[in-house]
């Protein structure tokens, strides 16, 4: 207790200009005390009106006070001094350039405990004693310190701003409602306040949900990735296996596309960390988000609600990833079923030209798909060159501008035997295989020609249906003729209405499963769509009906 009355005794001592204890005291006439370089530093600043005033009570004197040393007050200091205690209040007290200075203070100004709506006049805790006692004062609503009170003043009327006009979306007085808001739709601050809360929780929840599905989402993405290592490190094995029995031959091969698994895995795994990486920063953000959403709901100045409330409120665009799904994955087994068959064709393979077993890239469309595109433009950045095998072709399948074009012709091709060439049907599928994302063009002329895809595992040999494309459950294919379309699988006949076009467009999506074909003249018109599961790689392929009759795999690019 007799610490807390030396601390009220330097406050008193203290003089309120430059807040150290006093120096030289002296008394002026209204009973203030100032130090002495103090007071005269305070009035020759005022010479020239010649009329002085106190720095508290500004009571004015003239002419000016003639000063003497207040040898009682000055002792009292001497021995305040020898008590060892700092005169100023503690630094902690007084408003810094961050907070929210007191208003009524003189001098150094204390710092802000509440500001008042109506008084428009922030308060330290000892001036805001009267919003306590006093009945008028009582009813002011009181909210934490701002520095921002002039912004609920009227600039033309110099009013408080108690009112929200809903027509023009901003705060307003009284007397704006009935001048230039007049038939405007009004309402009271607190009112529209209370709409906005409500559309705020709204907000909140939506943002609540949204962290949800994110995290879900990078929970289906870490099984991803343990599926693709997991595919990745059984496709070594299994490639490994089959390569030890032609180590001798294939030892380098075996290397490379070991190599190229792993690159891929490397590549795939590096596509869904970046995704999970952009969920997780979507996470933060409205995590972020959510907190100045909490934040703005206990604003308790109405007008600073509404005035933050735009610009809080608004929120991104969710990355869409409403369609992710986890399927059974086959990332690499392709490469395993070509090793396969190279081991089972390796005397032809080597006594014609070796060819690169190239990795089929499986694209992993279960991430984010996207959708089918709609224009030309989006069509050709699927665009793939295709040339036709000529180890399938029937020997009356003439393959010319590259093995790009194919023609009917009544003369038997010198093509060698082979066993994947068709000896009944007049067909021909392409070298390439296909997955993921593909888009060709088809030019044909003649009576009837049909563009086709097809499993490598189709029959070659005989007339029974197993062999023609279209007729089994290992093809899909679309007959042109002159006047119509008609697309077959698996020997059912699907009639197709649309405008003919000498050339047709074919859209593939393995992983999804679509398989588009279109009409494509000036425009591209939708055939026919075929929605199902691609077990295994496709291949384009092409069947012609009379003689002289072609179809050319277009140059997209």
């Amino acid at each position: 207790m007799a610490q807390k009355g030396v601390q009220l005794d330097q406050e008193t001592f203290c003089c309120s200009i430059c807040l150290d204890l006093l120096k030289d005291p002296v008394a002026i006439p209204c009973g203030h005390s100032y130090c002495m370089s103090c007071i005269k530093g305070f009035w020759d600043g005022e010479d020239q009106r010649k009329m002085y005033s106190c720095p508290q009570c500004r009571q004015t004197f003239t002419p000016r006070p003639v000063l003497g040393k207040n040898t009682i007050l000055a002792t009292l200091v001497e021995q305040l001094k020898k008590t060892g205690l700092q005169a100023a209040p503690a630094d902690h007290c007084y408003a810094g350039p961050e907070d929210v200075a007191c208003d009524v203070c003189t001098g150094r100004k204390l710092k802000a405990f509440k500001s008042c709506l109506q008084c428009l006049i922030s308060y330290c805790e000892n001036h805001l004693q009267p919003h306590y006692t006093v009945g008028q004062f009582k009813k002011h609503k009181l909210v934490e310190p701002s520095e921002k009170l002039q912004e609920n003043i009227c600039s033309r009327h110099d009013e408080v701003m108690k009112m929200f006009c809903r027509t023009d979306q901003q705060s307003i007085c009284y007397l704006c409602s009935v001048d230039e808001h007049k038939g405007h739709d009004t309402v009271s601050a607190a009112a529209e306040r209370t709409e906005r809360q409500r559309e705020l929780k709204v907000s909140q929840q939506n943002i609540q949900q949204r962290i949800q599905d994110r995290e879900k989402d990078v929970k289906l993405l870490q099984q991803e990735v343990a599926a693709v290592s997991h595919s990745a490190d059984k496709a070594v094995e299994d490639s490994e296996k089959i390569f030890t029995e032609l180590i001798r031959l294939l030892q380098k091969r075996s290397s490379d596309v070991k190599q190229q698994i792993r690159s891929q895995q490397e590549t795939e795994v590096s596509r869904v960390k970046e995704l999970q990486e952009k969920l997780q920063q979507e996470i933060t953000e409205l995590k972020r988000k959510d907190a100045e959403l909490k934040q703005l709901s206990h604003t308790e100045d109405h007008n600073q609600f509404l005035h933050n409330y735009p610009s809080v409120s608004q929120l991104s665009e969710p990355t869409d990833s409403s369609s992710i799904n986890i399927r059974p994955l086959r990332f690499f087994e392709d490469v395993t079923a070509a090793v396969s068959q190279l081991k089972d064709k390796l005397q032809d393979i080597l006594r014609d030209e070796w060819t690169n077993i190239s990795l089929t890239r499986t694209e992993m469309d279960v991430l984010l798909p996207q959708p089918e595109p709609k224009t030309k433009a989006e069509f050709l950045k699927y665009s793939c060159e295709i040339t036709l095998d000529p180890n399938t072709a029937h020997k009356k399948v003439l393959l010319s501008e590259g093995n790009r074009r194919a023609t009917y012709t009544s003369q038997q091709q010198a093509y060698s035997r082979h066993t994947d060439r068709f000896t009944v049907w007049h067909q021909v599928l392409s070298r390439e295989s296909l997955t993921g994302r593909c888009y060709w063009e088809v030019d044909w002329r003649g009576r009837a020609v049909s563009v086709a895809v097809a499993y490598k595992n189709i029959s070659r040999s005989g007339i029974s249906d197993e062999c023609a494309f279209g007729l089994n459950d290992k093809s899909w294919m679309l007959i042109c003729r002159t006047t119509s379309y008609e697309l077959y699988f698996n020997n059912i006949s699907t009639p197709i209405s649309g405008p003919v076009s000498s050339r047709v467009g074919v859209y593939l999506d393995h992983r999804a499963g679509i398989l588009s074909f279109y009409s494509v003249s000036e425009t591209m018109t939708l055939l026919h769509r075929v929605q199902t599961t691609f077990t295994q790689p496709l291949y384009a392929g092409l069947c012609l009906y009379d003689d002289g009759v072609t179809a050319e795999f277009c140059k997209l690019k």
